[in-house]
């Protein structure tokens, strides 16, 4: 990993954006930045202003309190205990995240899955024990995975059967920024930034009053970037195979499943980046986009075009990018970009 904090470059290897556009800013801007690893993550948050180093403080102890409650693998945490016992209390964070998923189970036509963790678990994902599960295991676990079929009653959550597990972990992230924003705020931060891994969020803009300038990965080139984007109060989220994936006889199989088939999803794409102002949004988007493929997204996108904008990598290196980004990025000359429009 390398980075340089005082002009706010980060590369980070397994992650799809760094941030860019080193521009001096204000000497007399005081600033902090800390780097942690939560979530299974390398995290790094900056913020400008007075009360910077408080603000940042703050922050990662929310993370750290997120992440013990919605970890799927530390013993204490709510969600293990639910997914160890099958019903259980929830929390408001909890809720929300439950609440959020599901929405974005019934938008995206049940790609995005939060019940898929057993399946996610025979491939190996979730242990780093991979291996290619038989189609008969897979077509025995797959009517686990149906998160219509968690009951809810007020604060009360229950799990239908004794296989099903549930997993925020493609969501969870984008929550979580969207909280470290919100206490920023709080502390009257008017300027900052966080890496969650191949999440990007900023608080407004740059203390000099540009944008925050943020690069999408191209393919699974760490040293190679299809563009630069433009970020003012936003989130920039990128899904792609080549993050978490393990070969097996000559055949690579990545770790975003697809719920219809318990499959590593075959779209055509090698990565999603969503950019919106809604963190737990993009988060979700960019998992269930990824696995849609180009043409569906394209078509979701235009249904939802108020809520994000979104840049495509397909697996054969071309590069789209919807309309509402038009002004807001900087193509690299090796990667012409082709603009989707609103209407087709």
């Amino acid at each position: 990993m390398k980075k340089s904090i005082p002009c706010l470059t980060a590369f980070l290897a397994c992650a799809s954006l760094f941030l860019g556009g080193c521009m001096p800013f204000p000497k007399e801007t005081p600033s902090f930045s800390h780097q942690i690893f939560a979530m299974d993550t390398i995290m790094t948050l900056t913020a400008y202003g007075e009360g910077a180093e408080d603000a940042v403080m703050a922050a990662i102890e929310e993370i750290n309190r997120l992440d013990r409650l919605l970890s799927t693998n530390m013993e204490q945490s709510e969600i293990y205990q639910i997914n160890e016992t099958k019903s259980g209390l929830l929390s408001e964070e909890s809720l929300t995240l439950l609440q959020a998923s599901t929405d974005l189970y019934e938008s995206t036509g049940g790609l995005f899955d939060i019940a898929i963790y057993p399946i996610v678990n025979a491939w190996g994902f979730t242990t780093q024990n991979y291996q290619v599960p038989s189609k008969e295991t897979i077509e025995a676990l797959l009517p686990h995975c149906d998160p219509m079929q968690i009951q809810i009653d007020g604060t009360q959550v229950t799990l239908p059967d004794d296989q099903m597990k549930i997993d925020f972990g493609g969501i969870a992230k984008g929550f979580t920024s969207d909280r470290v924003m919100e206490i920023f705020a709080e502390h009257g931060i008017s300027s900052a930034i966080v890496t969650l891994g191949g999440n990007v969020q900023a608080l407004h803009t740059k203390p000099d009053g540009t944008p925050w300038q943020v690069a999408v990965q191209y393919l699974d080139q760490t040293d190679d970037y299809a563009l630069t984007l433009q970020l003012d109060n936003e989130a920039a989220i990128t899904s792609g195979g080549y993050q978490r994936f393990f070969e097996s006889d000559g055949t690579t199989y990545h770790h975003i499943i697809d719920p219809r088939t318990g499959y590593p999803a075959d779209s055509g794409l090698a990565s999603v980046t969503i950019v919106s102002d809604n963190g737990t949004l993009a988060d979700g988007l960019s998992t269930s986009l990824f696995i849609m493929g180009l043409e569906e997204s394209t078509d979701y996108w235009r249904s939802h075009n108020d809520q994000f904008d979104a840049v495509f990598i397909t697996d054969d290196g071309s590069v789209l990018v919807t309309e509402g980004l038009e002004g807001r990025y900087m193509p690299d000359s090796d990667h012409p970009v082709t603009v989707i429009p609103l209407e087709p």
